[in-house]
């Protein structure tokens, strides 16, 4: 069986690769829907160090995307059923104590080897999990909600109990899913988001308090914090986290900034704080989603941050969405026709 995979070979140049797809192992997913992170922008404008470039590349993009069942050797699935595809790759399951996501030797689909843009996938059964009663277009961002959902379990597993107040910052598309999550997890916590766009701000119509970065009280305080900036904004939200989180608060990190940053050691030091780093998710986080994903007013919520561009039927499709993609304030979703 012919497979066609769309292969970035450089920065804003696609090409496709022909490659053969053994059926008899793994079950075959056609790609429905996908979603564009950050993460695949930064390869298709060439925004890495070169050399980082050369080794990943040629590749296929795109790590967020629902299917449908093609074949199923194992007879786990009926053909056409929706599945979530996990990019994640782990290199010991029987690991017990790291986590899939962090262990040395796992891959990352899109990051190193093909991601979706693909005809079909063909992928080992543990990679997918089961979606029903969810719109695909909101089912295909799973994987950037699974991530949150790691983070804040993360979170509840070594955060203390005075969780009163929590302050998320960072108004993007990464913020908005942490804050559904957090709202969800927390339903009487006090939720603070503090970002740099009003109109974003604006979208966060479910939390208790939004501040413009540069307008917070003086007097503000929380308990624990998840920083969501990332980039140049890292450190100006890591050093805004430290001035008003309360003594042994927890910080959540997850923006990824291509550079260093100064941190103010002496104030972690003297309040005692912890902090986690987070990224990407596993298997478990894709299932906790997907009960997330079912809650009707989780959906809803979601809903906001979604734009559909129009299907992608050929490479120069793919070119468009990906500069859609660049003015659009959040989620840039598209059905995958190709």
């Amino acid at each position: 069986m012919i497979n066609y995979i769309y292969q970035l070979v450089s920065p804003g140049n696609f090409s496709v690769k022909y490659e053969e797809i053994d059926y008899t192992k793994e079950i075959i997913v056609r790609p429905l829907y996908m979603s564009i992170c950050q993460a695949d922008q930064r390869y298709y404008l060439g925004k890495r160090e070169v050399k980082k470039l050369k080794s990943k590349l040629p590749m296929a993009l795109i790590h967020e995307s629902i299917g449908e069942i093609v074949y199923d050797p194992t007879g786990t699935y009926n053909l056409g059923q929706k599945v979530v595809t996990i990019p994640n790759i782990p290199a010991n399951q029987d690991d017990k104590i790291i986590y899939e996501n962090y262990q040395e030797g796992s891959k990352f689909m899109s990051s190193g080897i093909d991601g979706f843009m693909r005809e079909f996938v063909n992928i080992p059964a543990d990679r997918i999990a089961l979606v029903e009663n969810v719109d695909l277009r909101i089912a295909s961002i799973c994987e950037f909600i699974s991530v949150g959902v790691h983070a804040v379990n993360r979170f509840k597993s070594v955060a203390h109990s005075i969780r009163n107040k929590i302050g998320i910052w960072g108004d993007g598309s990464f913020g908005y899913v942490v804050a559904c999550i957090l709202r969800e997890s927390f339903p009487n916590c006090n939720l603070v988001v503090v970002g740099k766009n009003a109109f974003k701000l604006s979208q966060f119509t479910f939390v208790d308090e939004v501040y413009l970065a540069g307008d917070i009280p003086d007097d503000l305080s929380v308990d624990h914090a998840f920083e969501c900036a990332g980039g140049s904004g890292s450190f100006y939200a890591i050093d805004d986290i430290i001035n008003y989180i309360n003594p042994q608060g927890s910080v959540v990190l997850l923006g990824v900034s291509e550079n260093k940053i100064a941190v103010n050691t002496r104030n972690i030091l003297e309040k005692g704080l912890i902090f986690i780093g987070c990224s990407r998710s596993g298997r478990e986080d894709f299932e906790k989603a997907i009960k997330f994903l079912e809650v009707p007013r989780f959906q809803s919520r979601l809903r906001r941050i979604i734009f559909e561009d129009e299907p992608v039927k050929s490479i120069s499709d793919i070119h468009r969405v990906f500069k859609t993609d660049l003015n659009t304030s959040f989620k840039t979703v598209f059905k995958w026709d190709l």
